[in-house]
Formats: structure tokens, C-alpha cells, sequence
């Protein structure tokens, strides 16, 4: 029996609201005619959805179950009705990106407000968070547009090459690294406090990766999720971390912060986009990528490995 999608809707909400009485609010029904739509909805499908208590309610195994394809189907039906809108022209729908947070920090935001320019009726939105988050926005039809700054390994993504950045040690002014006259070795930084991102972040990864092939294995880390503060920290003295050259930019130009160089290691990894393949892709999302758009590499898009 095909799914009544406006039942659906009930069920969501209230699942997600955890009561009824919230629901209504958010929906502008009355408790009464949503809780009976969710009861027909459950005899319909011929079992329980919700366990239903004093304090509130709770999905059951089923309705877990339920509301997980429940997010897919109202995403693509968003998706649809932004297409359709678009289709008409550029001057209505909305746009949502997602991006890593060196990429959404030094990266697009000449790009953001060029497209604002050209399309102001479109309603731009931001999520930015590390690689790993991103590429579930991307599989839970989140957002449409994806950059990230590490591999991403899931089956369901294709990732392409976007742009190269350039990784760099930096140290504060002060900090022994910096008086240095010539290259260090790259094993220095071993014993030195070294300022990491968190799980998840593709810079980690890029740099973990790095300093493995080199067997630099730091004996004492500080794990910081926001490239901003390692900046902060770096420049206060407390240790060394290796970030975007983009994003040591500003702190070097006001000289808060000295860039490093390191003998016979270069750092430089591939920024990528992502897409979901089989999704029908709004117009909007077809315009931004033509702008931030840049050669490809030789290899073309990879399928990300699980």
C-alpha cells in the first residue's frame, strides 16, 4: 500500500517534537487531528510507531526504522520543489552547502557573495563541520553542494578533485622554530607540543598521514576542533601545528605567527567536491559549481573506497 506522505509528515513531526501537543505547534494543527491521523496512520501500516507515555512520545523499532526513509522522502521532495522553482529561473529557491572548515573559512566566501550578487533572490545556507560530517549532510540529502579537505571513503559518494592547498608548519615568533635561519628537520617537530584537529577532520588525516611516512610520531598533542583557535594557540607559544597556508595568511601578515620551512617535506593534499550520484541536481547547485569550478585532475572523479 503506497505511503500517505501527509501522515507521514504527522508521524515525523511528532516523533522529532517528541509530543503531540508540540507537533500541533510546529504544524499549526490541532492535538486532536494529529493524533488521529497518527493513529490511522499505524493501522494502515498494521503496526506501532510510537510508545506513547505521560512524559511524551517515542518512536518504537518500527518508527526508527520509519523515520530514517521518512528524511530521505522529504528531502527529495524539498529537493523537487526547489528544482521546480529554479527551473522557472534563478531568482527564487535556496541553496545549502557544505563545506570542511578550512574550505568554508579561507575558501569560498568571495565565492558566496559573487553568487549572492548574481542571484540574490536565492537563499544561500552554510553548514560548516569536518570532513566526516559533511559527507553524511551529503548522504542524508542535507545539502547539495559539498567540499571537503580529506578522503572520504563511503560507496555512496563520488569525490572530485576541486583545488590544491598547500599544508604549512607554523610556529609563534618566539618559539625556538622560528629563529632558525634555514630549513629544520622535520623529525624537530616530534618533540615539540603538536597541535592536531579532531577525528574526523580531514586536515588531521592529511597530516597524520604525512608525519607517519616520515615515522615523526609527537610524543605530546593537543587536540583543538577549529583551525582558528590552533591558530591562537600556536601564537600564544603553547606548540607548533601544521595547517592551511590560507589559513595562516592573515596571523603571518600581522606577524603573529611565522610560517616554517621543513626539509624535503611538502605537504600539499587535493580539496575535494562532492556528489551523490543518481541525484537529479537543482540549478542553483549547477550555478555555484560552474563558478568555483577549476580544472580536474588527469584522473578524473574516484569513487570513494569503503
Amino acid at each position: 500500500m503506497p505511503l500517505n506522505l501527509h501522515l507521514l509528515r504527522l508521524f515525523a513531526t511528532v516523533a522529532k517534537a517528541g509530543s503531540f501537543s508540540k507537533a500541533a505547534d510546529i504544524l499549526l494543527l490541532s492535538q486532536p487531528s494529529i493524533s488521529k491521523g497518527v493513529r490511522d496512520f499505524e493501522l494502515q501500516l498494521g503496526c506501532r510507531l510510537l510508545d506513547r507515555t505521560p512524559r511524551g512520545v517515542t518512536p518504537t523499532r518500527e518508527g526508527l526504522a520509519l523515520l530514517q526513509h521518512a528524511d530521505t522522502l522529504f528531502a527529495a521532495e524539498r529537493a523537487a520543489e526547489d528544482e521546480l522553482r529554479a527551473l522557472r529561473s534563478l531568482d527564487r529557491g535556496s541553496l545549502r552547502i557544505g563545506a570542511s572548515t578550512t574550505i568554508a573559512t579561507y575558501f569560498i566566501p568571495d565565492y558566496l557573495g559573487t553568487f549572492h550578487g548574481r542571484h540574490p533572490g536565492i537563499e544561500l545556507q552554510l553548514a560548516s563541520a569536518n570532513t566526516r560530517d559533511i559527507a553524511q549532510m551529503m548522504l542524508a540529502h542535507e545539502i547539495e553542494v559539498g567540499l571537503v579537505e580529506g578522503p572520504v571513503e563511503d560507496e555512496g559518494l563520488l569525490a572530485e578533485p576541486w583545488r590544491s592547498d598547500e599544508m604549512v608548519l607554523i610556529a609563534g615568533p618566539r618559539h625556538p622554530f622560528a629563529a632558525d635561519r634555514t630549513a629544520i628537520e622535520p623529525s624537530r617537530i616530534a618533540d615539540e607540543i603538536f597541535i592536531m584537529r579532531e577525528p574526523g577532520s580531514g586536515s588531521r588525516e592529511v597530516v597524520a598521514k604525512a608525519l607517519a611516512r616520515l615515522r615523526i610520531d609527537p610524543a605530546r598533542t593537543l587536540e583543538i576542533g577549529s583551525t582558528e583557535a590552533i591558530k591562537q594557540m600556536v601564537a600564544a607559544g603553547l606548540g607548533v601545528a601544521i595547517v592551511s597556508a590560507a589559513a595562516a595568511k592573515d596571523q603571518v601578515a600581522l606577524g603573529r605567527l611565522k610560517i616554517i620551512e621543513m626539509r624535503n617535506l611538502s605537504i600539499v593534499r587535493t580539496l575535494w567536491r562532492l556528489k551523490a550520484p543518481g541525484r537529479v541536481e537543482v540549478p542553483a547547485a549547477t550555478a555555484f559549481e560552474r563558478l568555483i569550478a577549476a580544472p580536474a585532475a588527469a584522473n578524473g572523479p574516484r569513487r570513494a573506497r569503503v
